[in-house]
């Protein structure tokens, strides 16, 4: 089932910044928020509103796991674990917001990116990385297709 009601389209953005000075990765998700909140509640078997959430840490604890198991990164053959640091709205849509802390210099990115697969057949991610403000690179994938594979 789409779940079509206010958009034509399928598409989210991950951003991911590579900092050096503060060695932190930060990366940013944009996701429809209908989309997203459909996809939680049939993987969770539960109410999710993301606009009003009745508890907002139990739903970052979904949103993390769910982005956790359908984004993936790996920098020079080591792959990053993602710490969520919170997730906002903004018209139609969630950004959630997330890190890794690690210091690494890349050389090569590997992403893994399947969100909203599971439910949206027309599903297309885009992927955006940026090393030290300098080195911008930029892929889509669609689904079925989800890895993508960057060099600096």
């Amino acid at each position: 089932m789409l779940c079509s009601g206010f958009h034509p389209y399928f598409v989210s953005t991950t951003e991911i910044n590579y900092n050096n000075p503060g060695k932190t990765i930060e990366i940013t998700c944009r996701m429809f928020t209908d989309n997203l909140e459909e996809a939680l509640k049939k993987i969770y078997k539960k109410e999710v509103d993301l606009l009003h959430p009745k508890d907002k840490k139990e739903t970052e604890k979904l949103l993390a796991d769910y982005i956790n198991k359908h984004l993936k990164i790996t920098s020079n053959g080591q792959k990053l674990p993602l710490e969520i640091i919170g997730f906002e709205k903004e018209e139609d849509a969630i950004w959630a917001y997330l890190e890794i802390k690690k210091d690494i210099s890349p050389k090569t990115v590997s992403i893994e990116n399947s969100l909203l697969y599971d439910f949206l057949p027309n599903q297309i991610n885009m992927v955006h990385v940026m090393v030290n403000g300098t080195s911008r690179q930029s892929s889509k994938v669609s689904n079925p297709d989800k890895k993508i594979d960057f060099s600096f």
